[in-house]
């Protein structure tokens, strides 16, 4: 229930505040929900009971609702196209590391400390840097202007012309689509990895549940490597970041399959390792693909669309349909059946492609002023 409020507060939030974000100032906006998180991170050592508790739980969640949207929106605004990937790929890499220096300094301050002074520790370095991001160098907030073709005059957007930014772009509704279908595997590795290795190999929790964290810290590797390949790739093929983010779903697929279905011990882990790694190439290019189409001024709003669709499509529904599979099938057979999904989400990225090029070329062009 502690998890659910963070990540329900997520869902119901991210669109909000990142309309905050793309309308009044990216690094205050992102500022002002770090303080957020530091504090309610700061209170949830506080807390008496299990009510004030989920509450703090829940601010942390109003926290993270803009950390994705604000950081892919200003990333885009300061790096030039040519290494939007590239980027991406760095900051994503900053997720694993991040969580897994948290999961071991926690777990050692709880031991020899306590569970509320983890969280304390936790929220002051939080705090600082939330403060110093006040002061980082950030763009102007750009207007929802669009040029008249017959006058190159510039006039403020509608209401319906800002919806069909999104809704007339197929490039970036397919991505929305294959983000989902990806995160529905790689929630559903997090969550039912560690009981098949237990229930299939005997193995102890504890050693299954590290295992599977060293598969996901796989994604150090992959993500940087995804960006930097998608912004090499770029610079010959146009609809390159789309490509690679459906080659990287194929080739997991593969990778899956084999690990899942035809090989069991050491060579197994070995695949389930380079698929923990190929399976997160995909995320900076991608990510890269929702600030590419949409009008400068939308960028945020653009990735909080993301986060909604592969939160309701994707984190949601992976782990609960696999479970309802393993009591149905086994465990065995549950986690076999992702690759399939990993084929959809390339097919998405795929036929996303052949809409790229001209999707980019309706994209409003606007030169960014840095403030002053």
């Amino acid at each position: 229930m502690l998890v659910s409020a963070v990540y329900w507060s997520i869902v119901i939030f991210t669109f909000p505040v990142s309309i905050l974000v793309d309308r009044w100032s990216r690094k205050k906006s992102i500022g002002l929900i770090a303080i957020i998180w530091s504090l309610a991170t700061a209170a949830c050592a506080m807390t008496r009971n299990f009510s004030q508790l989920r509450a703090a739980r829940m601010l942390i969640g109003i926290g993270e609702a803009g950390y994705a949207p604000g950081g892919t929106a200003m990333i885009a605004g300061l790096y030039p196209e040519e290494k939007r990937s590239r980027m991406m790929g760095i900051w994503n890499m900053s997720i694993p590391l991040g969580s897994a220096v948290g999961i071991a300094l926690g777990g050692i301050i709880a031991t020899h400390w306590g569970w509320r002074h983890a969280f304390g520790l936790v929220a002051l370095p939080g705090l600082i840097v939330a403060i110093l991001f006040f002061f980082v160098k950030d763009y102007k907030t750009v207007e929802l202007t669009k040029t008249v073709k017959e006058t190159s005059a510039k006039v403020k957007m509608k209401t319906g012309e800002i919806a069909r930014e999104f809704l007339h772009t197929p490039s970036l509704i397919l991505t929305y689509f294959g983000f989902a279908a990806m995160v529905f595997v790689t929630s559903s590795l997090m969550t039912w990895l560690p009981s098949y290795l237990n229930r299939v190999y005997n193995i102890p929790v504890d050693q299954a549940g590290m295992k599977v964290g060293i598969i996901m810290m796989m994604a150090i590797v992959g993500a940087p490597l995804g960006g930097f390949l998608a912004d090499m790739w770029t610079k010959k093929r146009e609809n390159a970041r789309l490509l690679l983010s459906a080659l990287s779903a194929i080739l997991s697929a593969v990778i899956f399959y084999m690990a899942f279905v035809l090989f069991t011990g050491s060579t197994q882990y070995i695949l389930l390792l380079a698929g923990g790694l190929t399976v997160m190439t995909f995320v900076p290019a991608a990510a890269a693909v929702t600030q590419d189409v949409v009008h400068p001024g939308l960028r945020a709003v653009s990735y909080a669309f993301c986060v909604i669709v592969q939160n309701l499509l994707g984190a949601s529904v992976g782990p609960v349909f696999i479970g309802a599979m393993s009591d149905k099938y086994g465990i065995a057979t549950a986690v076999a059946m992702l690759p399939l999904f990993l084929v959809a989400a390339s097919g998405l990225f795929f036929i996303g492609s052949f809409f790229y090029k001209r999707d980019l070329a309706k994209v409003e062009r606007i030169t960014l002023e840095h403030e002053d």
